[in-house]
């Protein structure tokens, strides 16, 4: 059985679970309320629950800690995204009991992040980071949280946009250091992701047979996958392994910063500054991506066979690429209006054919 005493002014309680006892402040100086607190908390006991009180003292972070062990526990490559979407979640989550984090204060935190420039699709990944640490924390043993709140989703496009014609493509390796060249050149052919060829390092690569190949387990999706090098990505890789026996300490890596002397990781500024001495606008590494299966596709290569070399998993997310471009569609319309012109010319051609034909019978 519970009690009921004070300290102070103000009334508290006292009450057992399983043996351990909790004390509990009321914040009221009636009596009344007080013994409506001990009669509620050892009606949660008696039915098997844990204490309100128990939740009342997790904070955020104890989740958000619980979720990023996850993520390295299980080895989740997109555990630097997690990180990321935790650092701005912890600016307005950050110390706050779990129970006090409400859809209104989620709301008041989508706000902010728009306000603050942020894309829907950014926030979405946020608040998608805040589902899953809720689900964490009430899968438990004991749970961290009595309930898994609503959290609101922004809606945003999938539709992927920006494609590099060749031309341009050719200026913007062109304006790139040396030692990025190859790299785009392997990106811009097969659509592979740019944490895929940052992390080639030579036990991948068959030069005599020309292939290269990412193990099961290496890519986002976990499944592995084999690319057969043309002419000029063998001659990209070969002047890759000369360079690399020129180095007095060999580098496990196949595209190496040459300046810093180890993996590429970060070239931001020399994209940046590329993409200003070719006047091309901005552009993103991942258009390389859209863009090589839209050539795969062009060329005649089967979507499946197109999929298998850029990686994509399932067909809606192949999809939702949406590889069309503004030169797709300038063709499409030059090619109906040349079909419609020769549908004309065989009707008019038709006319021509029965007028003459009745022409003759007239005659007869």
């Amino acid at each position: 059985m519970g009690s009921i005493y004070k300290r102070g002014d103000v009334y508290w309680v006292k009450y057992y679970r399983n043996g351990k006892s909790y004390r509990e402040s009321c914040k009221t100086n009636k009596e009344g309320e007080a013994k409506r607190v001990l009669k509620k908390r050892e009606g949660e006991i008696s039915d098997g629950k844990i204490p309100g009180v128990y939740f009342d003292r997790i904070k955020f972070n104890d989740l958000a800690d619980d979720f990023l062990d996850d993520y390295r526990v299980n080895g989740r490559k997109s555990l630097v995204r997690a990180e990321r979407s935790v650092n701005h979640l912890k600016t307005a989550f950050e110390g706050a009991k779990v129970t006090n984090i409400t859809t209104p204060r989620i709301n008041a935190y989508i706000q902010k992040r728009l306000e603050d420039g942020a894309e829907n699709a950014t926030v979405n990944r946020e608040l998608a980071a805040l589902k899953r640490i809720f689900n964490i924390g009430a899968q438990q043993t004991p749970p961290k949280v009595d309930r898994v709140i609503y959290i609101p989703m922004l809606k945003e496009s999938n539709v992927r946009k920006g494609f590099f014609e060749h031309g341009d493509f050719l200026k913007l390796r062109d304006a790139l250091p040396d030692y990025l060249k190859g790299f785009v050149t392997f990106a811009y052919k097969t659509g592979w992701r740019v944490s895929e060829i940052e992390g080639l390092v030579w036990p991948q690569i068959d030069l005599d047979n020309g292939i290269v190949r990412l193990e099961t387990g290496e890519t986002k999706n976990d499944e592995g996958r084999t690319v057969y090098l043309d002419k000029e990505l063998q001659k990209v890789f070969q002047n890759q392994l000369d360079e690399r026996k020129k180095h007095t300490k060999v580098l496990p890596w196949v595209f190496v910063n040459e300046p810093k002397n180890g993996p590429i990781k970060d070239f931001r500024g020399a994209w940046a500054k590329a993409c200003e001495t070719a006047e091309i606008g901005d552009r993103l590494f991942h258009d390389f991506r859209r863009t090589a299966v839209r050539n795969m596709v062009r060329a005649g290569i089967p979507e499946r066979v197109a999929m298998m070399v850029s990686g994509h998993k399932t067909r809606s997310v192949f999809d939702r690429y949406n590889i069309v471009s503004d030169t797709d569609l300038r063709l499409a319309s030059q090619k109906t209006e040349t079909y419609l012109r020769a549908q004309k010319g065989t009707v008019s051609g038709t006319v021509i054919k029965i007028e003459k034909k009745r022409g003759k019978a007239d005659n007869a």
